[in-house]
């Protein structure tokens, strides 16, 4: 890809029962430690976290929301449990007018909103829809709840700093020399999305670009779980081989059970939104012929970038992508290409 491309710049890893065999950086706009924005790879990051909430027993997947967040049972969402909200049926993608850029890393503001707002479909319908920004909004409120601590803080203190992961959910400070920003092209030519539609109103933040988010300091630092972590492929793949199979003889911090409960497909179908076929385990993307990343057993997300991270129990792997232009995702998407590279290799050397 980089010899027919010379502009072409990503970095891509992978670890196979818990060690690290490919760690790939290439093309002028990375460098083997650079981070960059990975938009909704951050919510399968946020879920890996979330998990140990469901492995303490603090939350239970069945309960209803309004156990853990009283004032989220306001009309009708009472019935609603955790388990239907984090995998897209709760009809709560965004608001009319979007989210406000300031608004971005004020997760009170925005649960306060969400907790008072109405679905935008019957919760007895059977459909679900892609919450794009306020995914993160539930897992970091939820933890807040039960924890008295941001799900930020659980992430670091038993993710990040003891398996010692390049992916941050906030970066800090002096991590900033390393960041490259994110880099697009503009698309005069994009279809018209209705910003009144769902998919407009779920991928609407007012005043902003959202390819744009990860290159402010304030957003990143912020660390927003729907789409604002920073990290390298390096780091993706590690964080899902930690959960999955533990790296570098450190243990999985996943049980069995958990990854069992966390990874199972809940819904799959027409995605409400996009208006396309989508597959969602708790919060985590799952492999379907569209978005076809792993195997049945695989979990993980992608990232509007075109970036992917992902496990796959079925072959004992964790997978980073992380491209430095934003580039198109599914099947086609030099993620999908590389990671079914990566599975064909891997069976012709069983």
């Amino acid at each position: 890809m980089l010899d027919a491309d010379p502009g072409y710049s990503a970095q891509l890893a992978v670890y196979l029962d818990g060690t690290k065999v490919i760690d790939l950086n290439g093309g002028p706009d990375v460098a083997a430690d650079s981070v960059t924005g990975v938009f909704s790879c951050s919510k399968g990051v946020s879920a890996l976290a979330f998990g140990l909430l469901v492995q303490d027993g603090l939350i239970d997947l069945d309960a209803a929301v309004a156990r853990y967040w009283p004032e989220f049972g306001r009309h009708g969402k009472d019935v609603l449990t955790v388990r239907r909200l984090l995998s897209h049926q709760g009809g709560l993608v965004g608001f009319p007018g979007g989210i406000d850029t300031e608004d971005y890393n004020d997760l009170a503001a925005v649960a306060r909103r969400l907790a008072d707002a109405t679905p935008m479909w019957r919760l007895d319908a059977g459909t679900f829809g892609y919450h794009a920004l306020t995914m993160g909004v539930f897992v970091e409120e939820l933890c807040r709840r039960v924890t008295g601590v941001t799900l930020q803080e659980i992430y670091n203190s038993r993710i990040r700093d003891p398996y010692a992961v390049d992916m941050f959910l906030g970066l800090p400070e002096p991590e900033e020399p390393r960041f490259r920003p994110v880099r697009y092209a503009d698309m005069p030519d994009a279809p018209f999305v209705d910003p009144a539609s769902l998919g407009g109103i779920a991928a609407n933040v007012a005043g902003g670009n959202l390819l744009d988010l990860p290159n402010r300091r304030s957003i990143r630092a912020g660390g927003s779980c729907s789409g604002a972590g920073v990290g390298s492929a390096n780091g993706l793949a590690r964080v899902y081989a930690a959960a999955s199979t533990g790296v570098d003889g450190l243990d999985p911090f996943w049980r069995p059970d958990t990854l069992a409960a966390m990874a199972q497909e809940q819904v799959w179908g027409l995605n409400r939104v996009s208006g396309e076929t989508g597959a969602f385990a708790v919060v985590f993307m799952k492999s379907h012929p569209l978005m076809d990343f792993g195997s049945a057993a695989a979990f993980g997300h992608d990232g509007a970038n075109g970036a992917l991270g992902y496990a796959d129990p079925a072959y004992g792997i964790g997978f980073g992508y992380v491209p430095a232009w934003v580039e198109d995702g599914g099947t086609g998407g030099r993620g999908m290409q590389l990671s079914a590279a990566v599975r064909k290799a891997i069976l012709a050397n069983r």
